[in-house]
């Protein structure tokens, strides 16, 4: 193919990524955003491998074992399991970016500083994506402790690695100096790479994991871009800071929701045994029964109910769809409050709502909810608890004081949906549980609204 029409192709991938990209920033545009990103994306593929000197037969081994495990992972990792999922292709995004550099520079030969530096970053960034999304998948998926781990001298320390790292990188860029002597600078910088990875993510906690999963999306862009830059396609330096720069934004936004800086959740700390300090909380969690909950619900004239990673676990997204159409046709007026941190990545509790087919027009921001919640009759909080918890605006002493919340405490009754009476995963102590106005109703999520459900067929 001429190089003018693979440009052009080129431009207009480009153009379907930021359309599509566009798209996914509303709820009822993202499904068709995502798809033309999709089809931009499969343009420049294949004009990609109309070029000249290929080895095919590695592409299509590559192209099979792919998407053998794409499939798989579609059909088999449940909704639950989709933040981990998406750490994993952060990651393995991340690591793509650190073998293009591996790879550049084991070609040897000569080269300009230009090149050089475009294979330390994306050696480098590559490198901290890849360790940083598995110790994320480690923790979401429960192998490893949620809370934040830190130790003495932690953040010398973590500065000290990482300016070692640009220090060789600076060396490696030396003209005339990479190709003879690099060899082990190379290795040391991938093994500071991944150290780096590792020690950043781990003082994280559990509560920041959706900032965390938008921020090393951020850098497997930054690492893609870095290695179009290396190879020279144009396409990829484009898709590469498309997502660097939407991953980067969509921390930044993250942040502002909990009312707190990207800096505060990356060198924090939070999550330690030490944040669930706080003021003591008086009083004690009152049960409610499902048969109890259906009569108020029964006479409920507006109802909001707000998702958390508790609806995740219990697959319970369609048995809510399913009470809030009850609901409807018994006149109440239902919405679905979703906090833009709710659930374990960006965006969690918007999947699992259109998974179910809720109304677009039903779902709200924490804004738009709150305006109206003390004329709210009932709002049922499904495994929701930071997001939810008054001590953000209450108490000075609350890890998550100034951090907006979703008031469901101003509701005239508040219906809580747990497992139990433990902290959430950031093991802060929730202390609407404690209010006059809320009632707890214990068990798994499904098996609880479908009892509701079955009160109402009755």
């Amino acid at each position: 193919m001429p190089d003018d029409l693979i440009n052009v192709s080129y431009i207009v991938s480009a153009i379907l990524f930021i359309l599509g990209i566009k798209m996914l920033g509303s709820a009822s545009t993202a499904v068709r955003g995502n798809r033309i990103s999709s089809l931009g994306m499969l343009v420049a593929v294949i004009v990609t491998l109309t070029k000249g000197g290929l080895d095919y037969h590695y592409i299509i081994i590559g192209l099979i074992i792919g998407s053998v495990i794409g499939l798989v992972a579609a059909k088999k990792v449940q909704m639950t399991g989709m933040p981990e999922l998406v750490a994993l292709f952060n990651g393995f995004g991340g690591l793509a970016s650190l073998l293009v550099g591996w790879s550049e520079f084991e070609k040897g030969g000569e080269g300009n500083w230009f090149l050089y530096s475009v294979i330390c970053i994306a050696i480098l960034i590559g490198g901290i994506t890849f360790t940083g999304s598995l110790v994320a998948y480690l923790k979401l998926s429960g192998k490893v402790g949620g809370n934040a781990v830190v130790f003495p001298f932690q953040k010398f320390i973590n500065l000290l690695v990482m300016l070692s790292a640009v220090l060789i990188g600076l060396i490696l860029i030396i003209p005339n100096n990479v190709f003879e002597n690099g060899a082990a600078l190379v290795w040391a910088l991938i093994f500071l790479a991944l150290l780096v990875g590792v020690l950043g993510v781990i003082p994280i906690g559990g509560g920041d994991m959706p900032v965390v999963i938008a921020l090393l999306n951020s850098f497997s862009g930054l690492g893609a871009a870095a290695a179009g830059f290396v190879i020279n396609n144009t396409v990829l330096v484009v898709a590469g800071c498309l997502v660097g720069a939407s991953g980067l934004i969509l921390s930044i936004i993250m942040c502002k929701a909990m009312n707190r800086s990207l800096a505060n959740v990356l060198f924090g700390g939070f999550g330690t045994s030490s944040s669930s300090s706080g003021t003591q909380v008086e009083g004690e969690m009152k049960a409610l029964s499902v048969e109890d909950s259906y009569y108020v619900l029964e006479a409920a004239q507006s109802v909001v109910f707000v998702p958390g990673y508790g609806m995740a676990v219990a697959q319970a997204q369609h048995v809510v769809k399913e009470l809030s159409e009850i609901l409807e046709r018994n006149g109440a007026e239902v919405r679905h409050a979703v906090h833009p941190v709710a659930g374990r990545m960006p965006g969690h509790m918007n999947v699992l709502l259109a998974e179910a087919d809720v109304p677009y027009e039903q779902l709200c921001e924490m804004e738009e909810v709150n305006a109206i919640m003390p004329t709210v009759d009932v709002a049922i909080v499904i495994g929701a608890n930071d997001v939810v918890n008054p001590a953000a605006i209450e108490d000075e002493d609350s890890p998550i004081w100034g951090m907006p919340i979703i008031n469901v405490h101003q509701a005239k009754s508040v219906f809580v949906l747990k497992r139990g009476q433990g902290a959430g995963y950031s093991g802060i102590i929730n202390t609407l549980f404690f209010r006059e106005n809320c009632r707890m109703i214990y068990g798994d999520a499904k098996a609880t609204i479908s009892g509701i459900v079955s009160q109402f067929d009755e």
